[in-house]
């Protein structure tokens, strides 16, 4: 009997010292293992493969948002509706003018045709992302109020929702005011293919002239046929919705006339 309680001893020993080696290894291994980020992978047609990393620890809504709209095929079809030669091209409108944003059923199955924004992920609206705009850095396009009033920042920033941006040249003056969160690490040359596309002219068909119109509308605009990010088995949830600012409403309520919204990056 007393060798049989020796024999339960040893093995619940045993035990507690392999369960204690387990957590101790599965500690290490979450302090030492690096993280990779996220890689989104982005064909477009007849043009090629675009592959971007993405920073969560900067941008962390910005991404998760991007990240669920991706991967629930939102992007799918999708074309870039704004180029800008030796600056940017920009996508994700589901419009494919400009005007158009995500809604929650984008992000998720009891959603409905509500429209979200997310909050501006940058250095003037308190967030210390470090992030330069430089080529081939991704960022996130918002709305900007402030022309119709300087009260108008906060809305301002927190307008973004699906569209997004790849810079095709260095352009300081967009660091702290807009959300960078990704970088391309492959096909650059495909966004530089996708630059030189032919756009129209002002006084085309469809683009009102002024002076101060922006030749950005492409001819033939460039199709996402496919957006989709590896995120090695990390879940990073859903972002952190907000209510999207009516301008329309507040136009009519600070002057009497009324207006309409566009979402691109100035």
């Amino acid at each position: 009997m007393k060798k049989m309680k020796n024999i339960i001893w040893i093995i619940a020993l045993i035990l507690v010292i392999v369960l204690i080696g387990a957590v101790v290894y599965g500690y290490y291994r979450n302090i030492t293992i690096e993280k990779k980020n996220p890689i989104a992978t982005m064909e477009v047609e007849n043009f090629g493969t675009i592959k971007m990393e993405l920073y969560p620890e900067v941008a962390p809504e910005t991404v998760a948002n991007f990240i669920t709209l991706a991967n629930r095929g939102f992007y799918n079809g999708l074309t870039f509706h704004r180029i800008v030669k030796d600056f940017m091209i920009q996508g994700g409108d589901k419009n494919g003018d400009g005007t158009g944003s995500a809604t929650t059923s984008d992000l998720k199955d009891d959603g409905d045709d509500t429209q979200y924004t997310i909050k501006g992920e940058f250095l003037v609206n308190g967030v210390e992302n470090k992030i330069k705009f430089e080529e081939g850095v991704l960022g996130m396009a918002r709305s900007d109020y402030t022309s119709y009033s300087s009260d108008l920042k906060e809305e301002s920033y927190n307008s973004g929702s699906s569209q997004f941006f790849i810079m095709t040249k260095e352009t300081t003056s967009l660091n702290g005011y807009y959300t960078a969160f990704g970088k391309v690490i492959e096909g650059l040359d495909v966004v530089h293919k996708i630059e030189e596309v032919e756009v129209k002219k002002a006084g085309e068909e469809g683009e009102e002239e002024s002076s101060s119109t922006e030749e950005s509308t492409p001819v033939n605009p460039p199709k996402i046929t496919s957006l989709k990010v590896e995120t090695n088995g990390i879940n990073y949830g859903l972002p952190k919705i907000l209510e999207p600012f009516n301008l329309m409403s507040w136009m009519y309520s600070q002057y009497g006339i009324d207006s309409s919204t566009t979402t691109t990056i100035e």
